[in-house]
């Protein structure tokens, strides 16, 4: 039996949890000589997550899922050759991470390539719930990776106002024809909130911050369609997006949407309503818990 894997997930009403396909990926960099590629480094950000959405670990075994890694120009910092020249540039950047690992490829002439050389040598820090964003820079056929987890601030603000505020960031994304990974989007029209939705985003946010999980499937087995039951959506049909470690609406908005499955949640023409919660735990491996929760009432 094929293992349920949490990337994002879709139901219909009388059906079971479907998969949303995924593909690309991103990211700049602040020297003249990086810009000149930032174009064709985008791409790997999209591979990276859709790496870490993958139930593929390291060695080849199966593995669960990872959120998704949040695009942050401050780490998209020129090829350092050194961690002083990198530690000075993300202080001028303003940056400060509470976890942080810088990986390079020399070599490869594209994204697809580089992606094929990372994952061959670093598939455990590109697989890591120890980081939330990412950077990437590129000189010539030189890649940094910047993984990072940024300080969360002790509070984040109340949580059905920051679930308001990514609802607004997820009209701003609909409002616009987009690209996820390989498939394109029409422009949607805008989501509304549902009180329901939100109890339901809320309920998993915490819980997985509790438990210390990271799953669209929770100990107990149940999924999003379970949720909703239980906070008395009457759905035609529902969608989650997760993430982990992110410290704002900004960054778990950004994430997402440099995540080719979650990003098609977000641009998805089925989905009328929304709702969306974080948790925080400070013992627990990621810090902050986020929850999306789509639908479709009956």
């Amino acid at each position: 039996m094929t293992p349920f894997i949490p990337t994002p997930a879709t139901s219909s009403a009388g059906g079971a949890p479907t998969r949303v396909a995924v593909g690309a990926l991103l990211v700049l960099a602040t020297s003249l000589a990086c810009q000149a590629h930032a174009q064709e480094s985008d791409p790997l950000i999209g591979l990276i997550n859709e790496f870490r959405e993958a139930g593929e670990a390291c060695g080849g075994d199966e593995a669960q899922a990872v959120g998704p890694l949040a695009p942050n120009a401050a780490l998209a910092v020129a090829p350092a050759t050194s961690g002083a020249q990198l530690q000075q540039a993300l202080q001028e950047a303003g940056y400060r991470p509470s976890n942080l690992q810088a990986i390079s490829v020399s070599g490869p002439a594209d994204a697809k390539s580089a992606m094929q050389a990372l994952k061959q040598r670093y598939c455990a820090p590109l697989r890591s719930q120890d980081f939330a964003e990412i950077g990437v820079s590129r000189k010539g056929n030189t890649w940094q990776v910047l993984l990072a987890k940024p300080l969360l601030s002790p509070d984040l603000g109340d949580w059905q106002q920051v679930g308001n505020n990514i609802l607004q960031r997820v009209n701003e994304a609909r409002a616009q024809p987009r690209k996820c990974g390989n498939r394109s989007f029409e422009a949607a029209p805008a989501l509304s909130w549902n009180g329901d939705l939100a109890d339901a985003a809320l309920a998993h946010s915490r819980d997985m911050a509790k438990q210390d999980f990271f799953s669209h499937r929770a100990p107990d087995g149940s999924l999003v369609s379970d949720r909703a039951n239980r906070a008395e959506y009457s759905w035609q049909r529902i969608g989650e997006n997760i993430a982990a470690g992110q410290g704002s609406a900004d960054q778990v908005m950004a994430g997402w949407l440099a995540s080719p499955g979650h990003c098609s949640n977000i641009m998805n023409l089925d989905f009328t309503e929304m709702g969306a919660a974080y948790a925080i735990d400070k013992s627990s491996a990621a810090g902050s818990y986020w929850t999306q929760v789509f639908g479709t009432p009956r």
